[in-house]
């Protein structure tokens, strides 16, 4: 059979030329040209070397009230935390992508995902394919998570393969219950020249794989890099080609990692799972509310306690700031887990609402655990951090709060209020300062008191403690403070 002929495509204006050139001779636009395959087959079929990104046959229109239900079919992995996330298990014919930085845990993750699925007797076998390990370096993983003996050693095929044409070979005649590849940048077609983890590459090799997918019902799962800025690496029609995007994130020398969704055509993209890595491997984590939170928290300036939202799971996150005076040149602002722009939002609304000026100060803000919160009601409990540390003043033991803070310094209301003051009760804290609402307030739960705040600046006044002494002499009082509460 004669080669497929490939062109070199631009992806600003779609002009074609028979060789690369670093600028295109129609538009002028510079690095540009991708190599692509020209086909004239027929639609995609069961073999992957084969397929093709049309997997549509001719077919005439359908009233939308006539098509039928499909119901939803869900292979559950078993792993608690992952299936969450997935939004009850892996949908057949799907081609999920999961991403995070070296060293993360991805190849841990995808490993015991095929452990999950090889146990279930009706999934069929699973294909683990590597193009970055050997079948030894794999044997010696799943040796060290306890996966050898069982169902899991008995049902899961290893390939340490690159080219694309011999993981077709390996599914002819004998259908996967799930299609694993190790990753998508070490992966090529004999089709086009271009290297591993060229533009051309990456994306010809998924499209074949979820076009694959979709006519063998199997569920692929590709694991891909990311960048320095943490973005998955390789071109957008990456993200565009799979139904579903998990992002695996945390300190890579912590133990807490997070799974999130930020793309998924059968769910929610609001749910995050919370693993624990430990020497057998990521292990969901018992208590996920307490995970992130300090020991000892709320008996220092700086700190304070956030209730957060991840889809329907409430969790405490505990923000930790430190102020600082600067010396020469502009004040840092370091950040960990939060936004930096809304960070320097906050600052600006607490020089000009609240009369704490930061102007010259060094910010250090982060969150316990490695977390990473994007939520706007994490707002108020940064802001309270960032005022207690600039005055050494302790907030009010027991406190959680939970509000975004507007450009007026206003208190927005947030949703879920119910769910977190009852994990916030559960977890023993005794107030929440929540936004003022025109509304009836929510019943809080037993042993909760509701702290409304129609302002940041009102907020401050209801937790921030009265000075215990001179600057310094906070963490001294601490002790005295608390105690003094307490009785």
């Amino acid at each position: 059979m004669a080669r497929p002929e490939s062109r070199y495509v631009c992806q600003a204006c779609g002009a074609s030329s028979a060789r690369w050139e670093g600028r295109c001779h129609l538009c002028g636009a510079w690095d540009t040209l991708v190599e692509t395959v020209v086909r004239h087959d027929l639609p995609a079929t069961r073999k992957i070397a084969g397929a093709t990104t049309d997997t549509f046959h001719e077919a005439g229109p359908e009233l939308l009230g006539a098509v039928g239900p499909e119901p939803e079919r869900r292979r559950r992995i078993g792993l608690e935390e992952v299936d969450r996330v997935l939004g009850g298990g892996l949908v057949p014919g799907s081609l999920v992508l999961l991403g995070g930085e070296p060293g993360i845990g991805k190849s841990t993750l995808v490993l015991e995902i095929a452990a999950g699925v090889a146990r279930d007797t009706t999934a069929g076998y699973v294909l683990y394919a590597s193009g970055e390990e050997s079948t030894t370096q794999l044997r010696l993983r799943a040796k060290r998570l306890g996966l050898i003996e069982g169902l899991a050693g008995q049902r899961i095929s290893l390939l340490a393969a690159t080219q694309l044409e011999a993981i077709s070979r390996a599914v002819e005649g004998r259908t996967p219950g799930l299609l694993i590849v190790d990753s998508i940048q070490t992966m090529t077609t004999s089709e086009l020249d271009g290297p591993a983890g060229s533009i051309g590459q990456v994306r010809e090799t998924a499209a074949r794989l979820g076009a694959y997918a979709r006519a063998s019902g199997v569920p692929v799962v590709l694991v891909g890099h990311v960048t320095k800025d943490g973005s998955l690496a390789g071109p957008r029609t990456l993200e565009h080609l799979v139904d579903a995007v998990l992002t695996l994130e945390g300190d890579r020398y912590g133990s807490l990692r997070l799974l999130r969704a930020s793309k998924d055509r059968y769910g929610s993209t609001d749910e995050v799972g919370v693993l624990e890595m430990t020497a057998d491997g990521l292990r969901p984590v018992p208590d996920p509310g307490r995970a992130f939170l300090g020991d000892g928290y709320g008996g220092a300036p700086g700190v304070a306690v956030a209730a957060t939202l991840e889809g329907s799971r409430p969790l405490l996150v505990e923000v930790q700031a430190l102020t600082a005076p600067s010396g020469y040149g502009a004040p840092r602002r370091t950040v960990a887990g939060v936004d930096g722009n809304r960070v320097a939002l906050l600052v600006a609304v607490l020089a000009r609402r609240c009369g704490i000026d930061l102007s010259s100060h060094d910010l250090y803000v982060s969150l316990a655990g490695g977390a990473t919160v994007a939520e706007p009601a994490l707002d108020t409990a940064v802001a309270l951090a960032l005022a207690s540390a600039a005055r050494d003043r302790l907030l009010l033991p027991g406190t959680v709060a939970c509000g975004e803070v507007s450009l007026l310094g206003e208190l927005r209301p947030c949703r879920g209020i119910d769910r977190r003051l009852r994990e916030a009760a559960r977890l023993g804290f005794t107030r929440a300062l929540i936004p003022w609402s025109r509304s009836a307030p929510p019943d809080p739960p037993l042993g909760i008191e509701l702290l409304p705040a129609r302002s940041l600046r009102e907020a401050l006044t209801l937790v921030l403690l009265p000075a215990t002494g001179t600057v310094g002499e906070g963490m001294a009082a601490a002790g005295a403070v608390l105690g003094s509460l307490d009785r």
